[in-house]
């Protein structure tokens, strides 16, 4: 028998499906997590937009296009938020949601609809595919802040954090070289009076490169960098949500700091670690944004000149505070999207050329088109011509290349 695991969303639905697989294996399935033939698939959805909803109904007719007498479960955000519309699909017998996943796995011959309610940190099963070079390993689920414009904490519930003991029991079981240290609202960590920085700082000894996932302005701290400077292998680099550069949007989308606060963060951050990546999410044509505001965010990414920027247009969330605000036209945020398109590849850019003739290390990971390719612990995509490749590889930045660097091996 053969299951097929597919995901759409987030890097926290990534995890919740290899720990799914996991759960598949030990009953004797071969898994996957790419779409084949299979005898069952789960079908993983996201509701972060109304695109991702849209793509997880149409997901339905793709997984059936591999075997139409397969039969489907579906879990996620998006069955959460409307579990009827995928019930009624062709071919789906079970349906839950976005909260405790891996109860699948005792429910496989159950048909409905069953949506947990009881927020806590669920997961059972150590994700499979342990020999992927890089990881991500949930430590949280769940979301308290309630942005105005935000499902997820509707569908997610509210925060709860994984035990340090569970964390290191994954990590001690990896053969992966690098760790993606994630969750649903990673700066909510907390265990048993363990923030984020203690539980950082508890994985010192590790000899593995540690990254962290999207990160919150108000969790930036000098305990929380000092924690990072203990790692054995630490990659600086920091996804910091941003959204807009206006405080007065910020206010509206119910952020909890302004303009000033955020860039304050980079500043600590730029002191401690001057080389490293930042990233960031923005959010264009929020309703109350006029073109003063988005001109303020303009100029605070030219400011602080984010290595990368994540740019998509609101989406109305029915059931969030934004959805009955006047919406901007189409031709509106289209037009200021392209605009702060061309500020991402002209700051990524110059990201690039500050590293040209340097030296960095580079975790290898695939071959594609001739080109071993890889990430630095600066999030930069590398791409090196050679015969064989793999590991963390020391390698000097030539030039920049499609969305990253032409490099070359020094070792």
């Amino acid at each position: 028998m053969k299951a097929v695991v597919f995901t759409l969303g987030c890097k926290v639905n990534a995890c919740e499906s290899a720990s799914l697989m996991q759960g598949l294996y030990e009953l004797g399935y071969e898994v996957s997590d790419k779409l084949s033939y299979a005898d069952l698939y789960i079908l993983n959805t996201c509701a972060v937009t109304k695109e991702a909803e849209k793509k997880s109904r149409q997901a339905i007719s793709r997984i059936r296009s591999f075997n139409e007498n397969a039969k489907i479960i579906v879990t996620g955000c998006a069955s959460q938020r409307d579990p009827e519309v995928f019930l009624n699909k062709e071919g789906v017998y079970l349906v839950t949601g976005a909260i405790n996943k891996d109860k699948i796995i005792s429910l496989l011959s159950c048909n409905g609809i069953f949506l947990e309610t009881e927020d806590r940190y669920y997961e059972k099963y150590l994700p499979y595919g342990q020999l992927k070079t890089r990881c991500y390993v949930k430590v949280e689920d769940g979301c308290n802040n309630f942005c105005s414009y935000c499902i997820i904490p509707y569908l997610r519930g509210r925060c709860r954090s994984r035990s340090v003991e569970s964390i290191k029991n994954e990590l001690n079981n990896l053969t992966a070289k690098e760790a993606v240290i994630t969750g649903i609202n990673l700066s909510a960590y907390n265990y048993n009076g363990m923030d984020l920085a203690d539980l950082i700082e508890s994985l010192q000894n590790y000899d593995l490169r540690i990254r962290l996932g999207s990160l919150e302005e108000s969790v930036i701290s000098d305990k929380l960098l000092l924690a990072t400077q203990k790692l054995k292998d630490f990659a600086p680099h920091f996804h910091l949500c941003l959204q807009s550069g206006s405080s007065k949007v910020l206010k509206d989308m119910n952020r909890h700091y302004d303009r000033n606060e955020f860039m304050d963060c980079i500043k600590k951050v730029r002191e401690v670690y001057p080389d490293c990546a930042i990233t960031t999410d923005i959010i264009v044509g929020f309703p109350t944004e006029t073109e003063n505001d988005f001109e303020e965010t303009l100029n605070l990414c030219k400011e602080v000149d984010f290595s990368d920027i994540h740019c998509f247009v609101f989406s109305p969330r029915e059931g969030t505070v934004a959805y009955k605000l006047p919406k901007l036209s189409s031709q509106i945020t289209d037009e200021r999207l392209n605009r702060l398109m061309e500020v991402k590849r002209q700051s990524k850019l110059k990201f690039v050329n500050k590293f040209i003739g340097r030296e960095l290390s580079v975790l290898i990971e695939e071959e594609k088109d001739g080109y071993f390719e890889g990430y630095t612990q600066n999030y930069i995509r590398c791409y090196i011509k050679s015969q064989s490749l793999s590991g963390i590889k020391k390698v000097k930045v030539l030039q920049p290349f499609k969305d990253g660097a032409l490099c070359e091996v020094l070792d």
